[in-house]
């Protein structure tokens, strides 16, 4: 068997990459990159850009499944990029699954397709899209995410993921961003810190790609359906950013703002940066202000129950291995000089 994973030497991805090799799954790679690491494995990579139609179709040709990573992230940037990959993007893999023939896509979105920026405590699938959004990552993300579930077909079966804040040893984006800013003595607590959310430890958001790849085929439940992927550990969020500075050997965070405030800011920061510095992102933002501050953890039912889905990997087991991760990584620079 064959499949394409677009996005497959990103974080996720590259997970989704080494469990696939390991179960004997010939792998392709969609991506900009080389990934010799991954290539050693055994994956092979078509590279190029997800924007680019006949690109998409050349990976996919002999693929029984595809798993759609791909993504601009982030919260800044032109809302034309955003629209470029997330959108125009997962619409060249639906239309490319339909013209060469690969029965199985499995989309990764994101909870923040449905934020709405107040509390959201035990919500579930049901929850509806907001009629807006503050920034272009989720915006774009939740159209890609009508598109894909819109396409599910007797031809064509579809699901897609939501894992929720993605971690572990390895990331790129989350973590550096949190020990950047505590190391520059830039990380304020916003709002009480009494918020709770949960997150997704890396190794149970790959789980939950391979379990929906098992799972996905025609009459399946979770053919056209989203799905909540999280630990099941709600916690305050300021806890587990304190307890990851911990394994990085960072002091924790004591200082604060009103969320008012940081919202108020946000919006100030947003106007200046997009007259005078359109390409810095700003420190602060209304959405990073709401999400900072609010509550968002999530009834993960439906994914137990048509997933088998059971976080394998504790918050506390994740934090053992981070905390394990950061050591070797300073040794490793100790050695280097």
């Amino acid at each position: 068997m064959r499949a394409l994973v677009t996005g497959g030497g990103g974080f996720l991805g590259s997970a989704i990459v080494r469990r696939l090799l390991g179960r004997g799954v010939e792998v392709v790679i969609l991506g900009r990159g080389d990934y010799p690491s991954l290539q050693g494995l055994g994956a092979s990579i078509c590279q190029g850009d997800i924007s680019d139609e006949d690109t998409v179709r050349r990976a996919l040709k002999g693929c029984a499944v595809v798993f759609h990573v791909a993504a601009r992230a982030g919260i800044w940037g032109p809302a034309a990029e955003y629209e470029r990959t997330n959108i125009r993007g997962t619409e060249n893999v639906i239309r490319g699954c339909l013209q060469v023939g690969v029965p199985r896509l499995i989309y990764t979105s994101s909870p923040s397709v449905v934020f709405t920026g107040d509390d959201q405590c035990g919500i579930d699938e049901s929850t509806p899209y907001p009629v807006s959004y503050k920034t272009d990552y989720p915006r774009t993300k939740a159209v890609a995410e009508q598109r894909v579930l819109q396409a599910n077909t007797p031809q064509l079966q579809t699901v897609a993921l939501r894992p929720h804040l993605i971690w572990g040893p390895g990331d790129q984006h989350l973590i550096p961003r949190i020990v950047d800013r505590a190391r520059k003595g830039q990380l304020r607590r916003v709002g009480s810190g009494r918020n709770l959310v949960d997150t997704c430890y890396i190794d149970n958001a790959a789980d939950a790609h391979l379990l929906a790849f098992e799972r996905l085929a025609p009459g399946s439940p979770l053919c056209g359906r989203a799905y909540f992927i999280a630990q099941g550990e709600p916690m305050p969020l300021w806890d587990l950013i304190n307890r990851i500075l911990a394994a990085a050997q960072l002091p924790p965070v004591t200082k604060g703002v009103p969320a008012t405030l940081a919202y108020a800011v946000g919006g100030v920061l947003e106007g200046w940066h997009r007259l005078f510095c359109p390409t810095v992102e700003p420190r602060m933002t209304r959405f990073v202000a709401r999400e900072l501050s609010t509550s968002h953890w999530f009834n993960l039912d439906a994914a137990r129950r048509d997933l088998g889905y059971k976080p394998r990997v504790t918050v506390a087991e994740g934090l053992e291995r981070l905390s394990r991760w950061f050591a070797g990584s300073l040794l490793c620079v100790r050695d280097a000089h």
